[in-house]
This record gives C-alpha cells, sequence and structure tokens, in this order.
C-alpha cells in the first residue's frame, strides 16, 4: 500500500518532511530555485525550439509538492504563446507542441497538504489548482494526468523510483529528454541517490539526454559518470555554490520488452478508424488531441448502436486478490476513463451520468469469500473499492437488500450513447475529422502508397495506418479473420421503476446488474449467451432478467414493486479468453511463428526479424462488458506506443494486451 508523506509547515510556511527532516523546497525562493536549477540548467528554452520530435519528454525523480512540474508547465505555456508571433519563421526542426512530464513519488502528499503547500505560489494558482482537483489517489502504478487539452501530461508513478522504473514499458530508443534529479538532499534520503538509480536513468534516456540537479555532492557525481552521463559543475542557485549538470551523449539501447511484445512507431500521418463505439471514439480523441488527422468508417447510420447502445452503463474496475496485470490495468484504466469523462463536462460536452457509487453484493458464497478474501490483502485503496456489511451497504444502496459486499465509491454510471458522443465532439473540436456513417467497410488492401479501404465499389485512402475498433466485427476482413474473438451475445430490459425502486441510490451489482432509475426506469441485466452475434431481443431474455433480479433479491420490495418491461437493447459483447483487449499492431501468425521459431525449443534467443506484411494495421477491441472502464487508457497507450510516446501501461500489462500473446504463448507450448 502507498504511505502518505507526514508532514509539517515551518515558521516560514514551508512543508517538511518528517521522515527526511527536509524541506520540500526553498524557504527563500522555491519557485525561482525550480526555474534556475532544472528548467535554465537543462536548455529547455532552446530544445523546445530546436528537437526531433513534437514531443519533449522531462524525468524527475521526486515529485514533493508537484512544483518543478508547474514551472515547467508554466514556462511551456509562455513557449506556445510566444511561439504564435513567430509561427511565419521557418524553423529546421519542429517545434515542440505537446509537453510530456513524467515524476515518482514514493510518499505522496495528502491532497489538503499539498493544496495548502502550493498556496506559496499565487502566480501558479490557476495550474495547482488543476493538478490539486486531478490529484490521484494512493494507487501504486501510473496515474495519467492531462492538461490542457492533452497538450500536457503527467504521468505521476507512485511507488519506488527505481521499482517503477524497472516497471516501465519503453523502446530501445528511450523516452527521456531532460532529467530533474531532484528529491531530498542526499543526507537525508540516501535510499533514493544509489547507482542503480543511476543506471536505470541511462536505461530510458534518449541519445543527448540531460540532467540537472541542485546537488553537487561527490558520490552523486561520480554515480552519474559511472552511469554513462557526462558531468559538470555549475554555479548554484542563491546561496548555494555549486550544482551538477550531465548529458549523455548516446542511448543504451536497453528495452523493456522482448523482440515478439516490442512496439514500434508508426507514420500516423491520416488514420483510418473502423468502428462507431467507446473505442473508436476514444483513438479518434488520443489522435486528435495530437493533431494527427484521422476519418472515422462507421457501419450504422451514428455513432454507439452496437455494444455502446444501452441506456445506463455502469463503470467500476473489475479488481482481484492479487496485483495481477488484470487487476493493475483495471485499476488505472478506470482512474484514467473517470478523470477523462469528469473532463468532458468540464469542457461543455454533456452526457447523462451519475457518480453514484457500485455496490458489489456479495450474493452467493463463492463471492463472499471472494471479497473476503480480496479484502483481507488490503491492495487497493478504500477511496477505489472496501467492504460494506449489509447494514452498510444498504445505507449506500438507499433500500433494504440485506447483503454486505464491497462498494466502489468513485464509480457510477453513464449513458452510452450519449458518452460516445460527447467524446468524439471533444476530438472533432480538436481536428477536422472526415466521418463516414452507413459506410460498410468489406475489405482493407495495402498498396505501395498505403491502406485501401473499400466498401462495396466505393473506396477510400490511401492511409498510412488502419485501426479496427469493430468489436465483434473486427474479425471481418480477410487480415484478421483468425482474431479469436468471443462474442457474448447479452440483453438488457428496461422496467419501470416504482415508489420503493426509485429510492435506490447506487448501481447494484450481483451477477448482473441494476441502475438507480433513469427517466422512469431501471436498466436490469444483463443476460450471457456465448458464441452469438445475434442483436435480436428476445422476450424469454426479459423473464430471465427479472427471475435474476429476484432470485437475489425477491424478499425487497423495490425488487417485487416494479412495474412492466416495456423495452430492451441487445448487443455482443467482444472477448478474449482471458477477459483482457487486445491493443497493438496487428500480428501476422505466419509471420511470427517464422521469425520467433525458436520458442518452440526453449531458445529465448536468435530469432530472425519480422517482415510485417500489414505493417500499418493495428487492433483495439475485445473490451468485454466493461469497455466504458478501460478503452479510454488501451486508446491511450496504442496512440502513445505508435507516436513513440511513453506508454501509461506498465510492461506487464503492455504485454497482457499485446495482440501477439496467443501466437506467443502457442509457440512457447510448442503448438503452433
Amino acid at each position: 500500500m502507498i504511505k502518505n508523506a507526514d508532514i509539517h509547515f515551518n515558521h516560514l510556511g514551508t512543508p517538511v518532511a518528517d521522515d527526511f527532516d527536509d524541506v520540500y523546497f526553498s524557504n527563500d525562493d522555491g519557485l525561482a530555485e525550480s526555474n534556475f536549477v532544472f528548467y535554465q540548467q537543462n536548455d529547455i528554452p532552446r530544445r523546445l525550439q530546436n528537437h526531433d520530435q513534437a514531443h519533449f519528454v522531462v524525468g524527475e525523480t521526486g515529485f514533493g509538492t508537484g512544483l518543478n512540474f508547474l514551472n515547467t508547465w508554466q514556462q511551456f505555456k509562455f513557449h506556445l504563446a510566444n511561439r504564435q508571433h513567430e509561427e511565419n519563421k521557418v524553423q529546421k526542426q519542429q517545434n515542440v507542441n505537446r509537453l510530456h512530464f513524467i515524476s515518482f513519488e514514493k510518499y505522496p502528499m495528502k491532497k489538503a497538504d499539498l493544496a495548502k503547500a502550493l498556496q506559496a505560489w499565487p502566480e501558479l494558482a490557476s495550474l495547482s489548482e488543476q493538478l490539486v482537483a486531478n490529484y490521484p489517489i494512493n494507487l501504486a502504478g501510473c496515474h495519467r494526468l492531462e492538461f490542457d487539452y492533452g497538450r500536457v501530461i503527467l504521468d505521476l508513478y507512485f511507488g519506488d523510483v527505481q521499482d517503477a522504473i524497472n516497471s516501465m514499458s519503453y523502446a530501445s530508443s528511450g523516452v527521456i529528454d531532460a532529467w530533474y534529479l531532484d528529491g531530498f538532499a542526499p543526507s537525508k534520503n540516501p535510499d533514493m541517490w544509489q547507482q542503480s538509480l543511476f543506471n536505470l536513468m541511462v536505461d530510458i534516456s534518449r541519445s543527448n539526454a540531460t540532467l540537472a540537479t541542485f546537488t553537487a555532492a561527490g558520490f552523486v557525481r561520480r554515480g552519474l559518470i559511472e552511469a554513462g552521463f557526462e558531468i559538470q559543475k555549475a554555479k548554484g542557485f542563491g546561496r548555494k555554490r555549486e550544482m551538477l549538470t550531465g548529458k549523455l551523449a548516446q542511448a543504451n539501447a536497453a528495452h523493456s520488452a522482448p523482440p515478439y511484445f516490442a512496439h514500434q512507431p508508426s507514420q500516423l500521418n491520416n488514420v483510418a478508424v473502423i468502428g462507431g463505439g467507446i473505442a473508436s471514439s476514444a483513438v479518434l480523441y488520443s489522435l486528435a488531441k495530437r493533431g494527427i488527422s484521422s476519418e472515422l468508417f462507421c457501419q450504422d447510420s451514428q455513432l454507439a448502436m452496437g455494444a455502446s447502445h444501452n441506456v445506463q452503463g455502469a463503470v467500476y474496475p473489475h479488481l482481484q486478490a492479487k496485483n495481477s496485470p488484470h487487476s493493475e490495468f483495471f485499476a488505472h484504466s478506470f482512474l484514467y476513463a473517470k478523470r477523462l469523462y469528469q473532463q468532458l463536462t468540464k469542457n461543455g460536452y454533456n452526457y447523462d451520468h451519475q457518480w453514484c457509487g457500485v455496490l458489489q453484493h456479495a450474493v452467493k458464497q463463492p463471492l463472499a469469500e471472494r471479497q473476503q478474501n480480496i479484502e483481507s490483502k488490503q491492495l487497493w485503496p478504500n477511496e477505489l473499492m472496501h467492504g460494506v456489511t449489509p447494514e452498510q451497504g444498504d445505507k449506500i444502496a438507499g433500500v433494504a437488500t440485506g447483503y454486505a459486499g464491497v462498494y466502489f465509491p468513485l464509480a457510477g454510471w453513464v449513458n452510452p450513447p450519449q458518452l460516445v458522443t460527447a467524446l468524439f465532439n471533444q476530438a472533432h473540436a480538436l481536428s477536422d475529422i472526415q466521418s463516414h456513417f452507413n459506410c460498410d467497410i468489406d475489405t482493407l488492401e495495402k498498396t505501395a502508397n498505403g491502406w485501401i479501404l473499400k466498401s462495396g465499389k466505393e473506396q477510400f485512402g490511401p492511409f498510412t495506418d488502419v485501426i479496427i475498433c469493430a468489436g465483434e466485427h473486427s474479425d471481418r476482413f480477410s487480415q484478421t479473420e483468425n482474431l479469436p474473438i468471443v462474442g457474448v451475445r447479452g440483453q438488457v430490459s428496461h422496467v419501470q421503476a416504482s415508489e420503493a425502486s426509485s429510492k435506490l441510490q447506487t448501481v447494484l451489482c450481483h451477477k448482473g446488474y441494476f441502475t438507480p432509475a433513469y427517466q422512469g426506469k431501471h436498466c436490469m441485466g444483463a443476460t450471457f449467451e456465448k458464441n452469438s452475434k445475434s442483436r435480436d431481443i428476445t422476450e424469454q431474455d426479459n423473464i430471465t432478467n427479472r427471475e435474476q433480479l429476484l432470485s437475489f433479491y425477491g424478499q425487497r420490495d423495490f425488487a417485487t414493486s416494479l412495474g412492466a418491461i416495456d423495452s430492451a437493447k441487445a448487443a455482443v459483447r467482444c472477448s478474449f479468453i482471458d477477459h483482457l483487449p487486445m491493443a497493438g499492431e496487428w500480428a501476422e501468425r505466419s509471420d511470427y511463428i517464422c521469425a520467433f521459431a525458436n520458442l518452440r525449443l526453449g531458445k529465448r534467443y536468435q530469432y530472425q526479424p519480422l517482415q510485417k506484411p500489414q505493417q500499418g494495421l493495428h487492433i483495439l477491441t475485445g473490451f468485454g462488458a466493461r469497455g466504458l472502464c478501460s478503452v479510454p487508457l488501451a486508446a491511450e497507450h496504442l496512440i502513445a506506443n505508435l507516436n513513440n510516446e511513453p506508454s501509461p501501461l506498465s510492461e506487464r500489462v503492455s504485454q497482457a494486451i499485446h495482440p501477439a500473446r496467443f501466437i506467443v504463448r502457442d509457440l512457447i507450448r510448442n503448438k503452433i
């Protein structure tokens, strides 16, 4: 579990860490020191105007109050404003238009302490308020926070910095352009200033990465040199005589993934997105934030006619009693999705929703035992999930149920079609997206000029990349016909609310789910019919949904007093056998078998290069019943990798959702 920092404020109002007996920033002028030591000594102002990528990545070894991040964000805003006056000047290299800040914090401040500490800098108030509002809960791992419509990204890792870097997913070219080697003084916090950390910094640094740190301690200088940095002493800030700066001439070609799970960047000049649900809208949004042009191809007459068309969809994470890749993925995906959906409403893109929490009832003994096991492991922050007694649960629900369970206080429900439209409209506001509705793409063809999409006799393109987000239809193309999709049909019934049922204040989950009243009705369901792609509505499924609810709550007024079922929705949940989605470049089976044949022999070396006959084709599908929770972060992971940016997912999660995972598994087991 992540432990908050214990702090107090000294007589000057400066926060002091009790465990390290050190201040978080200078008593004199912490903001000026941050700007001088880190921003200026890394030569960032000049580099933002002469960089080889459209994004610039800063790495920081101690987040603390976030002062370094806030100063860098403010300076970046000045850079963008000044560039408007110079936009007619010819640049030898592209100007940076996105700031990516990666920071690590083992003992995060409490939100109240953070807000109080940042009051010292009224000139940063507008930025500080946004940081505090988005400050994450105490969950270990990477929290991706986005500001200024995605032009500024903060990947805030909670946990030990070395553990966090070891968990990261990165390419051999590295990800960090400039390091802020911060934290409490080496004499106060020697555990952080270690050779092993300096070596890890080199592993994830790009060629010509720089560093700056306030200290000039000899063992720090020697350790950085041993790791591979060229180090110089520079004049320190204020009363400090010296500080250190450095540069890494050449990335050391370290990488986090074996070749069969590596991600390669793509051109992403003009992208075709196939689909019409939450996945396609999330991809379009991730592309639009980066200024990458795209076109949408949807076989339906409007958005969200497939699995995203329910009236109310519950949004909550699926957590296990172990810190598995599955749990890590869903926990962080949920928190990212919640921040994104809240930001949509702040930006004026409205959709019906209610963050009323989700109560998962222990309706059967095996489920009760599972929930008790999760609770006993204490892996998850109470703000994310905690157990409740029957009395506590009924108080939350507002109705009598009689069950204990677990409660997700940050969760709730949304109207999926409205949400998909809101996300699409936000993407369209950032980048002009050409949309093709009633356009049933039946053929994908790769040519020398790019990908061509065909719908009957009509064709579109060429495109540098194609991203398939078509749910259960993602296997319809010749290239993807072997996609091992498991289709599970589900029907949700809309039942008229009663006076008793209208008192329900949270989403109830049992074997299915039951929502608070919305427009005079509840959503009740859903059925599970495996290996079916039918969307037909059946009366028998309505009967099944009511019987299932009554089997658990048959003695409770809210369930027995419900009115008639007057409508229903049916859709197909697209999933895979491991209950995780796919997000990444399409993996051609025959290509992998040839390149990684040695896996059959138990060898992890002497591979052949992939030929990638379908290069530029990507997949994002298989989210099952949890797309509203997990799609946005998976889409961000996909586009970040293709755009050569840091991924928000750990390496183990990246591998768990990699499109090649089943092929690699079968090669290792010598089944193909």
